[in-house]
């Protein structure tokens, strides 16, 4: 029997990158998975691309009032689920005398607002003794130039890992976090991080040479990582941390 075997998943930012990734490794593993994603086309193309196991809802997490509405539309695919993949997120880069109000809640907003809310919104249909799992980063361990209010964004899901798991105990709701290190995927891009070519080779340059295993990480090495805490694998684990980054952070 597979390890997600009659279990619903559903992952938010789905369509593309990790979330993608996670999606085809959660059915796979014999999950039925509904993605999330702001942009239709794209959540059209991935839903296909999975298959019949999987479904799309648009959804915008900084949008408050689509996270309201989030659970309807989750329930006319499913009455409950099992699992809760907060993957939606952006990562922006400025250093501190450049950042304005609007950039900081931009990021605030969807790596940390529209987390906690979709949470919020979708608890009431997560079976207990379900999964919870944040997708964080090592930056919220070490050091980066311009990185700091991305990196405040990805240390508050790191503490509500832990919150929450003391709070959802007598539910046996476990809520876990995975770390990704530096990851080839469509975020690693000029216009997602907002920085020029120039400033984004030189970024993936000296990120490199910090990698002991030398390379950049794959959304799929990720994606396993995400089953292993969606699965009864990892039942004895709650509130913890799982850092999926080559070394970086640890060597």
């Amino acid at each position: 029997m597979k390890r997600l075997e009659n279990k619903v998943a559903v992952i938010t930012g789905g369509n593309s990158g990790i979330g993608f990734a996670t999606a085809s490794e959660f059915i796979n593993e014999g999950a039925n998975v509904i993605i999330t994603g702001r942009n239709p086309q794209s959540i059209g193309a991935a839903t296909a691309a999975l298959g019949e196991k999987a479904y799309g809802i648009v959804s915008d997490t900084s949008k408050f009032a689509d996270i309201q509405h989030l659970q309807e539309e989750v329930k006319a695919h499913a009455e409950k689920i099992d699992i809760l993949f907060i993957n939606a997120g952006i990562a922006k880069f400025s250093s501190v005398d450049q950042v304005s109000e609007e950039f900081y809640e931009e990021s605030f907003d969807i790596n940390f607002k529209g987390a906690y809310f979709t949470i919020q919104a979708l608890l009431p249909l997560i079976n207990d003794g379900g999964s919870i799992i944040l997708n964080t980063s090592i930056n919220a361990h070490v050091g980066m130039p311009g990185a700091s209010i991305y990196a405040a964004s990805k240390a508050a899901l790191l503490s509500l890992a832990k919150n929450l798991s003391a709070e959802l105990l007598s539910r046996k709701i476990r809520v876990n976090a995975i770390s990704p290190g530096p990851v080839v995927t469509p975020l690693h891009s000029t216009a997602k991080f907002g920085i020029t070519d120039e400033q984004l080779k030189q970024m993936g340059e000296g990120i490199l040479s910090q990698i002991p295993v030398g390379r950049f990480g794959t959304p799929e090495e990720i994606a396993k990582a995400a089953a292993f805490f969606a699965s009864d694998d990892s039942s004895f684990i709650l509130g913890t941390e799982l850092i999926v980054d080559g070394g970086m952070a640890t060597l």
